[in-house]
């Protein structure tokens, strides 16, 4: 923080003292460091192992100052990590140094999170609840004070602008904007299919709780999220779950066969209402071509483990298939899926004993923050393009019939040929879902998110000094700095989706820089990837490690689809020819009225 800024946050912090307002409401505490109140009118930081020192934990330590001057900015390391090919391809191919760079990637990654957590919504302090609870998502930041002049501490108005004129004027897309990185809707709908397994929020109870007590990587979305429905999808045969044989391919089960609960509105014929580990995948094809291969794979690991373990039990085998989709879903997440969203051409690994000797703990909390951040509803197109057939949205959610009608290699084939939507940049949201963001918002306020800018100091990034220099462009930020009036105000969700994207790629510097530790912190802190569990008789011997280590998107897909094997790929194949996969906007743009937005919202669609 710069003399100037800084002197104005103590005049602030003297304003509020005097006036018996609570003086941590300016979020004095710099660099980590902790706001306590020591009364109504003044306040303390504590600075404990945040390497600062001073009165606001302000003033670096030799070694702090040391680091501070050497290590380059975010966006350095992305411009180093995204170019240079040909020095990244001899890189690696050098077994040690590329492990010493993917060891420093996790660790530096994941020593960004919290853990043990700290903060829930409902405390703001350390607490055993907050710690405990496991029914709520963990805070990255405290809530801002609830006795503040302004909802963001004392920065901006007194109130924050209306959700829906937010949404409206820099969210809703105008002209569908293509990913200038090249990703498919295979990625989109993979990031929707893997993250509704963790991110399940309660909203009977609000947007601070959740119903997936794992907070992890635990694959809910394939065997359901609770003893009872798990019992109704397994066949309690070698292990495997149940499934239906249509034309000779497998699908999974119905509602009536199985009794599980899903949500699909009434019109929907029994035979196309599929039951799977989640409840709202039959909300679009996409969701429930993951969930079909998913449970393909299942009962085909669970022939494999068969043929090496005669002497096994069901559960024995269903137990260890578990966890070998669990050890194939965390390196396809890392090596394909992280991969292609960083676009870096160094080749992350993953390979859970490079964290063997460091200090590392093997836990996980999901934090409100980061199913906040994912919200990436701007990837989904303006329509569908599966076999050179169109369709609206009003023909593709809840339709099941479009699984079996073209297949899975065919859907394969379709999605990683139709490019998705960039992220950031605002102006990008189909209006299909302008409600789910509408509440992803409002849900924000209730929680009392802190600023961007906030976050953006939290993940070691420099806070923004005006609009123009987070959007990137003059217009869109007189406006909102006409709504906002400051922009250590901007509140964090319509700030990443507004934010200025790196230069061809999908996402802004916070988005990635935020996202990354979070997910690496979860991934890498499965309990399979601690000493105890990762060798090969977790995984039922060397072949159902194998299976583990040989894991990527193609080999899931070509094991689980008759004849040739379609290309699967979260990126485009040929970018720069788009012809059926670009969408013409002006015949295909989607509308309100084809999709019920209450029905979306229901079915949580809001985590993607």
């Amino acid at each position: 923080m710069n003399k100037i800024v800084y002197i104005v946050s103590l005049l602030f912090v003297g304003i509020l003292a005097s006036e018996g307002g609570n003086p941590c409401c300016y979020l004095p505490c710099q660099n980590r460091g902790v706001c306590m109140s020591t009364g109504p009118e003044t306040y303390e930081c504590d600075c404990t192992r945040t390497g600062f020192y001073g009165e606001n934990c302000t003033t670096p330590e030799l070694m702090t100052w040391i680091k501070i001057k050497l290590k380059p900015s975010p966006n350095t390391v992305h411009y180093i990590l995204t170019h240079f090919k040909g020095f990244w391809n001899i890189l690696n191919n050098i077994p040690f140094l590329r492990d010493a760079i993917m060891r420093y990637v996790l660790t530096s990654r994941s020593h960004l999170i919290d853990s043990p957590p700290t903060y829930n919504s409902d405390y703001s302090y350390k607490s055993w609840e907050a710690y405990s609870n496991l029914s709520y998502y963990t805070r990255t930041l405290p809530p801002i004070p609830e006795d503040c002049p302004t909802p963001m501490g004392v920065a901006g108005k007194k109130t924050l602008p209306d959700v829906k004129l937010v949404v409206e004027k820099f969210l809703l897309r105008k002209k569908f904007i293509p990913d200038p990185q090249g990703t498919s809707l295979m990625f989109a709908f993979f990031a929707q299919h893997f993250t509704h397994q963790f991110f399940k929020s309660d909203m009977k109870r609000g947007p601070a709780f959740t119903r997936s007590l794992a907070h992890g990587v635990d694959l809910s979305h394939i065997y359901g999220d609770n003893l009872e429905r798990q019992y109704k999808l397994r066949l309690f045969e070698d292990g495997k779950l149940k499934y239906q044989v249509v034309d000779g391919e497998v699908y999974p089960p119905t509602v009536k066969d199985v009794q599980v609960d899903m949500h699909y509105p009434p019109h929907i014929p029994e035979e196309h209402r599929f039951a799977v580990g989640h409840e709202a995948f039959g909300l679009v094809p996409g969701l429930m071509m993951y969930a079909t291969i998913w449970l393909r794979e299942h009962n085909r690991v669970c022939d494999v483990l068969k043929q090496e373990h005669p002497e096994w039990d069901d559960e024995r085998l269903f137990q260890t298939t578990r966890l070998i989709l669990i050890g194939e879903t965390i390196k396809i997440v890392i090596e394909d899926y992280v991969q292609h969203l960083s676009g870096y051409h160094f080749k992350l690994k993953f390979d859970p004993e490079l964290l063997f000797n460091q200090h590392f703990q093997y836990q996980n909390r999901i934090s409100a923050e980061f199913n906040t951040l994912y919200h990436w509803h701007p990837l989904m197109p303006d329509a569908f393009h599966i076999q050179g057939q169109v369709y609206s949205y009003k023909q593709f959610v809840f339709n099941n019939s479009l699984l079996m009608e073209h297949g899975i290699n065919n859907l394969v084939e379709s999605f990683t040929n139709q490019i998705a939507g960039r992220v950031a940049g605002g102006q990008n949201l189909p209006p299909a879902v302008m409600m789910v963001a509408m509440k992803s918002i409002e849900n924000s306020r209730q929680m009392r998110f802190q600023s961007l800018n906030e976050y953006r100091k939290r993940f070691m990034m420099r806070p923004y000094t005006s609009f123009q220099e987070m959007t990137g462009e003059t217009e869109m930020a007189a406006e909102l700095e006409e709504l906002y009036g400051d922009i250590d105000a901007m509140e964090m969700y319509p700030g990443l989706m507004v934010e200025k994207p790196r230069p061809n790629a999908i996402f802004g510097e916070t988005m990635v820089e935020m996202g990354a530790p979070y997910s690496l912190k979860g991934l890498m802190g499965n309990p399979i990837c601690s000493p105890e569990y990762w060798k090969p008789s977790t995984f039922g011997g060397k072949v159902g490690f194998e299976i583990v280590n040989t894991a990527s998107l193609q080999t899931l897909v070509c094991r689980n689809v008759k004849g040739p094997c379609p290309v699967a790929s979260f990126h485009v194949p040929d970018v720069k020819d788009t012809g059926s996969a670009t969408i013409n906007s002006s015949t295909s743009q989607s509308r309100q009225s084809d999709v019920n937005p209450t029905v979306i919202l229901k079915e949580r669609t809001s985590e993607l």
